[in-house]
C-alpha cells in the first residue's frame, strides 16, 4: 500500500509531465489556440472567443456557448454563430462560441461533439489557466437542444449548465444529479412544443429532487409573452451559474448511457466494450461503504480516491443488494498512470483516481 502523500505527488508529477508532452506533441494545442480551432480525426471545430475580467492563474472560468440553427445552409449557421458570441458576458471568464462542425439538424448532439469539447476544455486548462472545476455549458435554440443532450452525459465536465429555447428530443435528465441545471424559455415559444416540454422537464427535475433532496438543483424560468427570442433576458443565467463550482468527487451519482456511449463518469467506469445504451447506475459512498444499484450492466469499475473514501481503511462494496467486496483497495501508481496518453482526449487533473476495483453486477 503506497502512502497517500506519495501517490498524490506522483499525480502532480505525471500531470506536469503530460502537460509538457502534450504541448510539444504532433498536433500542437498551442497552435490550435492561436488558430481558435479544435481538431480530432476528420473533425474540425472553429470557435470565437471573448475575455472578461481577471483571475489568478489556474482559476479562470470557461464558458462554452453553443449557437442555434441546424438543418439549414452553412451561411445561416454562420450568422447564428457570429450572434452567439455576443449574447453572454460574465464578470470574469473566457467565453467560447464554437462553430458546429456540421450543419445537420442535430449539430450539437452528434457523437464527435463530446471528444471535441473534451479537447477544447483541456486546451484551455493547460494553456490558459482555466480551472477544470469552473467550466460552464450553455446554448440557444439548437444550441439549447445540445445542452439538454450533452449536460447529462458529460455532467462530470461542467460546473453548471443552462438551456435556452431548445428541445430535449430523447434526452434523459437522470445524469444531472450533481450538475446545477437552468432552463430559460419564452412562454409563447410553441414550435415543437418547446414551451410545454420545458415545463415538463421542470416537473421531472422537481420530482427527482423531491426523491433525492441532495441532488438535481435546478431552476426553470418561463418568460410569459415572449417567443423564441427572449430579448436577452436569459442572460440572467450567467450570475446564477457562476455561483457554482464542479464537485469532482460527489459521494452520490446517477449515470445513464444514451446513444453516445461513455466509458467513465466521475468515479465510475465501464470496461472497454461493455457500455450500451440505456444502462443505468446509481452509486453512493457513505463512510467506507459504497452501495451500487445497476440496470443492464455485467461489470462496473470503481475508480477511487481518498477524496471519496479513506484508502488506508477497508472498503465495503454492495452491488444490487449483495456484498461484492470487503477489504483494502490499495493505492496503485499504475491506476494513476493509465489515464495518461499523449493524445488523451478527456484528461482532467481533478478526476484522476488512485485506486481501482472491478465488481460484477
Amino acid at each position: 500500500m503506497y502512502p497517500k502523500q506519495m501517490v498524490d505527488s506522483e499525480k502532480v508529477r505525471l500531470w506536469t509531465d503530460m502537460r509538457d508532452e502534450l504541448r510539444i506533441s504532433t498536433i500542437s494545442r498551442r497552435e490550435e489556440l492561436r488558430e481558435k480551432v479544435v481538431r480530432i480525426d476528420e473533425w474540425e471545430m472553429r470557435y470565437l472567443e471573448r475575455r472578461f475580467g481577471s483571475a489568478v492563474e489556474g482559476e479562470r472560468s470557461l464558458w462554452i456557448s453553443m449557437h442555434g440553427g441546424g438543418g439549414c445552409p452553412a451561411e445561416t449557421n454562420d450568422a447564428q454563430w457570429q450572434n452567439q458570441i455576443q449574447l453572454y458576458a460574465p464578470e470574469e471568464g473566457i467565453v467560447v462560441a464554437p462553430r458546429a462542425p456540421t450543419d445537420n439538424w442535430n449539430l450539437w448532439h452528434e457523437s464527435h461533439i463530446d471528444d471535441l469539447f473534451d479537447r477544447l476544455i483541456l486546451n484551455f486548462v493547460m494553456e490558459e489557466g482555466v480551472n477544470p472545476d469552473r467550466v460552464y455549458l450553455l446554448g440557444y435554440s439548437a444550441g439549447g437542444d445540445g445542452v439538454y443532450q450533452i449536460a447529462p452525459r458529460m455532467a462530470d465536465r461542467f460546473a453548471a449548465a443552462a438551456m435556452m429555447a431548445g428541445h430535449p428530443n430523447d434526452a434523459s435528465p437522470l445524469g444531472l444529479r450533481n450538475l446545477p441545471f437552468f432552463i430559460f424559455m419564452g412562454g409563447d415559444d410553441a414550435a415543437y412544443d418547446r414551451n410545454k416540454v420545458a415545463a415538463e422537464w421542470g416537473e421531472k427535475l422537481a420530482q427527482l429532487r423531491d426523491n433525492d433532496p441532495g441532488g438535481y438543483l435546478h431552476k426553470v424560468t418561463i418568460y410569459e409573452g415572449l417567443g423564441h427570442w427572449m430579448n436577452r433576458k436569459d442572460a440572467e443565467a450567467i450570475p446564477l451559474m457562476a455561483q457554482y463550482k464542479r464537485d469532482a468527487w460527489p459521494n452520490k451519482l446517477v449515470w445513464r448511457q444514451n446513444s453516445r456511449l461513455h466509458h467513465q463518469f466521475y468515479w465510475l467506469a465501464m470496461p472497454e466494450g461493455c457500455a450500451a445504451e440505456g444502462q443505468t447506475v446509481w452509486a453512493e459512498a457513505e463512510g467506507q461503504r459504497i452501495e451500487v444499484r445497476t440496470e443492464g450492466l455485467v461489470e462496473l469499475v470503481l475508480r477511487l480516491s481518498d477524496e471519496l473514501v479513506d484508502l488506508d481503511q477497508p472498503v465495503e462494496v454492495v452491488v444490487n443488494g449483495e456484498t461484492k467486496f470487503e477489504g483494502l483497495v490499495p493505492r496503485d501508481f499504475n491506476v494513476v498512470r493509465q489515464v495518461y496518453g499523449v493524445e488523451s482526449r478527456s484528461l482532467d487533473p481533478r478526476l484522476i483516481a488512485t485506486a481501482e476495483l472491478c465488481v460484477d453486477c
